[in-house]
């Protein structure tokens, strides 16, 4: 398969980091933009590769076919359509958009262009979550009654300067950035979410964002599940499922995993595969790409995170339970 000729837009830390990993999955980095000089500057010189002066100038670039794309969050939807408009499929960081508006927008466009929508949410890739869907399709579980899930890490303790702490770029604190992987998983486990509950709180104002946000969560189908993230903790990354046969946790980030049977009282620990999922989902981008075939998390996976995340951000707001279908339903 030829490599996949792409443009990286926004060359900061997670530009860089994705345009490496894109690079080992098969795409070849041709071009670049951001908008100052001195970032084009360094990313070329780091990426062997060439930079554009505008944006036109880049998506007018007839050997791109793709663009990668880490931008504040605020700029996805605009620099989606653009895209699409252009021909160029797009790999887009998580969360597509803070609105499901502007998540609509970005994917009629794509879908308009007969483009790849491709977005990063790449958590529920780990084998350990595979697990966790197949233990679901099979009923192992049992009637599901609960689950859980928590990313948190301490960085926030010292604050990162630049948009990724502006609370218009991170609503809900880590809910954005860290939370969000989170809801895909429980989604990808339980189906659509009906309704939630949420608060989000500046507790101890290191920075400007929220450092603690929780969210209770009622699936369509049924069960409830509490979605937590903070910035200030020692570090989780747990993903687990209740029934009344079974649980099962996929806990250190996808590196171990955990099964209790009904009348168990202890955990039992279970050998389980690692995968590196960023590179995994990067090489599903360019087979999409070639193949014509539909990412595992495109467009509508990726609204109903944002649902979920406009929710918990509405809800925080209003002090109420915000119904989902409410929040789907806006154009």
């Amino acid at each position: 398969m030829n490599p996949l000729r792409a443009a990286s837009i926004g060359l900061g830390w997670w530009g860089n980091n994705l345009a490496e990993r894109a690079t080992a999955a098969g795409v070849e980095i041709v071009s670049c933009f951001a908008r100052t000089q001195e970032a084009r500057d360094e990313f070329e010189s780091s990426h062997g590769c060439r930079s554009a002066a505008t944006l036109d100038e880049l998506l007018s670039d007839p050997e791109i076919e793709a663009i990668l794309l880490a931008t504040p969050h605020s700029t996805h939807a605009q620099l989606v359509v653009e895209a699409s408009s252009a021909g160029k499929h797009v790999f887009v960081e998580k969360p597509l958009t803070l609105t499901v508006a502007e998540a609509k927008r970005a994917t009629k466009a794509a879908d308009a262009a007969g483009v790849v929508l491709q977005v990063g949410h790449n958590r529920r890739r780990q084998p350990a979550n595979r697990r966790l869907r197949t233990m679901v399709e099979n009923d192992e579980f049992g009637v599901i009654h609960y689950a859980e899930a928590n990313l948190s890490y301490p960085k926030g303790l010292n604050p990162r300067t630049g948009w990724r702490g502006e609370p218009e770029e991170s609503p809900g604190g880590g809910m954005t950035g860290l939370g969000v992987h989170m809801a895909d998983n429980l989604i990808y486990l339980l189906g659509p979410v009906a309704r939630l509950a949420a608060f989000s709180k500046r507790l101890i104002g290191v920075g400007k964002l929220d450092d603690v946000t929780t969210a209770t969560l009622e699936f369509e189908s049924g069960p409830l599940a509490f979605l937590g993230t903070s910035m200030v903790i020692p570090d989780i990354a747990r993903t687990a499922v209740w029934g009344t046969e079974a649980a099962a946790m996929n806990d250190l980030d996808g590196a171990v995993f955990y099964h209790q049977s009904t009348g168990q009282k202890d955990w039992i620990r279970q050998e389980v595969e690692t995968l590196d999922t960023v590179g995994d989902e990067l090489r599903e981008f360019v087979s999409n790409v070639r193949n014509t075939t539909k990412p595992e998390t495109g467009g509508p996976e990726a609204i109903e995170v944002v649902a979920v995340l406009e929710g918990i951000v509405e809800s925080n707001a209003t002090g109420t339970v915000v119904d989902l279908n409410e929040i789907r339903a806006r154009e």
